[in-house]
């Protein structure tokens, strides 16, 4: 009976090590942190969005957050896992005791002092408890699971945040080069007008309406500037970059505006199956069903197995150290059955707040996939919409771009005034602006519609 017991222990003892080999190698295997004092090291001398996005889902402080919080539900799920395996508890005793014994040789009491010692080593496993450990791991996975979507969440997000501020830097960068254009001619012909009219052949007042264009024009390229500067401080913000880091953009050599484009119940089909706002609600009800198992297994029994190996000694005794431990060596082996017969109610609310919890998980996931449906909704009517004023925008600076030529040729021509040709400057400006950013609207919306669709962001 004695073998028997012992080959059980060292069996519980083996499963016990094994289970601390595990931790070991996986917190070995992930030793990574996020370090937000990190050097910068290697940047890019000219930013692509690609290049934007990589840097940000590596940098940002709230992804860097959620991944440690994903770390840490990999914990709850190996502390989980680790549950089902027998625990290992060892125990060592001394102790000193000083006590008043009876003298047989001359009688009376005298003070004797006695060293002891209790060795022991402990272990219990259980064997049934209605699931509860079972239903416990499979909801630390879906935990792990979740946050894994929370992490993919907030990187859409910042995504979607990158790509506009990108697009904005895009469309102030354009916007620049344009007004530098405009300006410039602008100037050469308050030159040519200062030239007639120190030959008398141009009045002082169309020479004053050229010199107040310049001084429009160059009112409006500053604007422009400042715009630029403004989105390339919003986007430096996004990625977190120094103040005093100098960010420069790569423009792509052609932006796509007009595509074809999936009709957007086909469109929204595909959102809800790849975003993983969805999959994140459809798995935190499977998690939450989970728990419902879990708290209904608190009104099962439980049964478990323990064993224990003990000995001890002490001084007072006729015997020698390790016989003391030989004669005193004892083996435990036993069964624990718990039966739950009355908790005050304990059990019962766990179970039904775990139901409730349920169904709140039913009704978020009913919300995400509306909202979701009402978001790729908006970016379509927002895609045909610029698309649309982008076809006006182009015929518009096309025809006026021609008007303002012609008349240019016929102030050569002395068949138009200053002021005619200045307004049809003016004309053409404003249409080159609408177009601009007509141009950078369609092609950001068509980005915006295709991610949601699951396409990622490049151009």
């Amino acid at each position: 009976m004695i073998y028997i017991m012992k080959k059980i222990f060292i069996h519980l003892l083996l499963l016990s090590g094994a289970v601390c080999s595990s931790k070991i190698t996986h917190a070995q295997k992930d030793t990574s942190l996020y370090r937000p004092d990190t050097v910068l090291v290697n940047m890019p001398a000219q930013w692509t969005l690609e290049a934007c996005i990589d840097y940000a889902k590596k940098k940002n402080i709230s992804i860097a957050t959620l991944r440690l919080s994903e770390r840490s539900a990999q914990e709850d799920l190996l502390q989980s896992r680790a549950a089902v395996l027998p625990n290992l508890t060892g125990t060592v005793t001394q102790g000193l005791v000083n006590s008043n014994n009876a003298n047989p040789v001359v009688g009376g009491f005298q003070t004797q002092a006695s060293l002891s010692g209790n060795y022991g080593v402990n272990s219990s496993i259980t064997l049934y408890n209605g699931g509860y450990l079972k239903n416990d791991i499979r909801s630390k996975q879906l935990s792990l699971q979740s946050a894994n979507l929370n992490v993919k969440e907030t990187e859409n997000d910042l995504t979607l945040s990158i790509t506009q501020a990108f697009f904005n830097i895009l469309l102030a960068q354009d916007n620049v080069t344009s007004l530098q254009s405009v300006l410039t001619t602008t100037q050469v012909q308050l030159k040519q007008g200062q030239q007639k009219f120190d030959a008398g052949a141009l009045a002082k007042k169309d020479l004053l309406q050229l010199q107040s264009q310049v001084a429009a024009d160059q009112y409006n390229l500053v604007n422009a500037e400042n715009a630029f500067r403004l989105n390339t401080a919003t986007l430096k913000q996004i990625l977190l970059l120094p103040t005093a880091y100098d960010l420069k953009i790569s423009a792509p050599d052609s932006i796509p505006v007009i595509q074809a484009q999936a009709n957007l119940a086909e469109a929204q089909s595909e959102a809800q199956q790849t975003r993983p706002e969805v999959k994140n609600g459809e798995i935190l009800i499977q998690r939450a069903q989970v728990e419902v198992e879990k708290s209904q297994a608190a009104v099962k029994p439980t049964l478990s197995l323990g064993a224990g190996l003990a000995s001890g000694y002490s001084d007072n005794q006729g015997f020698g150290y390790f016989s003391q431990l030989n004669n005193n060596f004892y083996q435990t082996l036993g069964l624990t059955l718990g039966i739950p017969i009355y908790t005050r109610r304990v059990n019962k609310t766990n179970i039904n707040k775990t139901k409730i919890l349920l169904e709140q998980q039913k009704l978020s996931l009913v919300n995400t996939k509306t909202v979701l449906n009402q978001q790729v909704e908006q970016a379509y009517i927002n895609l045909q919409n610029a698309q649309a004023q982008y076809n006006a925008a182009d015929t518009q600076m096309r025809t006026t771009s021609e008007v303002y030529r012609i008349t240019n040729e016929q102030l050569a021509l002395g068949a138009v005034t200053t002021l005619e040709v200045l307004q049809e400057k003016n004309l053409y400006v404003q249409a080159l602006q609408n177009f601009i950013q007509a141009k950078y609207n369609a092609a950001l919306y068509n980005k915006i519609y295709e991610f949601y669709m699951g396409i990622p962001v490049t151009f």
